[in-house]
């Protein structure tokens, strides 16, 4: 059941120019009905564990601004002109279509709107906080970045970033991922950046995983703990997330904040607010800024989130503290898991292939404010070739979820007679995702 009534998030503005680069990101937690809960150390840390507390790990490894921007109480916080700057190089804001021919196919009332993250250089939304990300470590002097990526998206972003601002970036990538999506693989190192399958044999976390023959397809988790082991070896080096922690939606709130400007300048209100969600980056930045307009309206406006049924977190999945990575060297989080030693399943959708998400999310899902529907993978592509027929576009098998969750809503709205507005993410491109579509024609 929704708290809107109960609290009293900070107010976005729509904005004046639907053509101008918002000036400051959007923190979503001090408009969260309930405290995010704080990172705790397992029980099992000490002396004789390698990696000692956690929590000290995690503030050794990352960038000094980016840890400001986690634990920062300001609603607002001002984005950088160099960043702004480089977000409007890259084509910020992106547009936000009008899904006609969409409509015309399913008969309905409904309005669809497009929000297009895929027309970005590297083709997804993740470049929004990469370019952050690599901005704050030049300033801080910072030579390398590693990370973690599961589709391949962050990775690409990283090392487009990286390289644009001088930085050498290290990448490991989530094995089968990896093996799908080997023209990813060519761009990422075009632009100079390193890349490993995960699980490797360059870590001891990789090592351990190999030797015990857990995880082996890979998983956003194994790669998420051979970052961290790199960094931890590597003192020059810093590692930088592409999901899950509060600056990275912050970061990502540019997407939600353009929308909002946009359906203004149209004269248009939300209905339906839909994301693919696996750790909650486009879908926390995209819906982050309709806080309040949640609080206002309550069950009047939808927000919903679609995952992948073979990761189903939100909606099979526990709200309880978990570690983020199957070693267990990141801290306990509170967010909803299936645990951190579930065997993920093959699939071609990676970007929401993981056991863990986002304690921002998880206070939106537990608070009743985030609805969640799952998808087969089938069924999302099958929603990936119909917007293909349609709009002419190619949408990474990640965002052919949220579009399903959108065309049901269009149905569903054709179906009682009412008119609805209905605005999507398009999270991600599938050009380099072919095989994934083939494989389900």
């Amino acid at each position: 059941m929704t708290r809107s009534a109960q609290w009293t998030p900070v107010p976005v503005p729509a904005g004046t120019d639907p053509h101008t680069v918002p000036s400051h990101w959007f923190n979503l937690v001090p408009s969260l009905p309930a405290p995010v809960p704080a990172p705790v150390e397992p029980e099992d840390t000490g002396d004789q564990d390698a990696w000692g507390p956690r929590i000290a790990l995690q503030q050794r490894i990352r960038l000094d601004a980016v840890r400001a921007q986690d634990s920062a109480s300001e609603p607002f916080l001002a984005i950088p002109e160099r960043v702004r700057e480089e977000l409007a190089a890259i084509g910020r804001p992106t547009p936000l279509l009008r899904a006609r021919a969409l409509e015309r196919y399913l008969e309905t009332p409904a309005r669809i709107y497009l929000k297009r993250e895929d027309v970005l250089p590297t083709g997804s939304f993740k470049l929004n906080s990469a370019v952050a990300q690599a901005y704050f470590a030049a300033e801080q002097g910072v030579d390398t970045l590693v990370t973690e990526t599961g589709a391949g998206q962050w990775g690409h972003a990283v090392a487009w970033a990286a390289r644009r601002f001088g930085l050498k970036a290290v990448i490991y990538w989530a094995g089968v991922s990896a093996r799908q999506k080997p023209g990813r693989k060519a761009l990422i190192e075009m632009l100079g950046g390193e890349v490993y399958s995960s699980p490797s044999d360059r870590t001891p976390v990789g090592k351990a995983l190999l030797r015990d023959g857990r995880h082996l397809l890979g998983s956003l988790g194994t790669a998420i703990g051979e970052a961290i082991c790199h960094a931890a070896q590597h003192p020059d080096t810093r590692y930088i997330s592409g999901s899950n922690l509060p600056h990275v939606l912050i970061q990502q709130t540019v997407i939600g904040q353009e929308t909002k400007a946009q359906l203004a300048a149209l004269g248009e209100r939300p209905d339906t607010l839909v994301a693919c969600v696996g750790g909650g980056s486009n879908l926390g930045g995209f819906m982050g800024p309709y806080l309040a307009e949640k609080a206002e309206r309550g069950e009047e406006l939808l927000l919903l989130g679609a995952e992948s049924a073979s990761a189903p977190r939100l909606t099979e999945g526990t709200l309880r503290y978990d570690h983020a990575d199957p070693e267990g060297i990141t801290p306990l989080t509170k967010s909803y898991t299936l645990g951190r030693d579930y065997e993920l399943p093959e699939t071609h959708v990676g970007g929401l292939r993981q056991h863990s998400g986002s304690p921002i999310i998880g206070v939106l899902r537990g608070e009743g404010l985030l609805d969640a529907v799952a998808y087969q993978e089938a069924d999302a592509f099958e929603t990936g070739r119909l917007v293909l027929s349609t709009e002419g576009m190619l949408i990474a098998p990640e965002s052919c979820h949220a579009l399903r969750a959108a065309v049901q809503r269009a149905v569903q709205a054709r179906e009682s007679g009412r008119e609805e507005v209905i605005v999507a993410c398009v999270s991600g491109n599938g050009v380099l995702d072919l095989d994934g579509y083939l494989a389900h024609r």
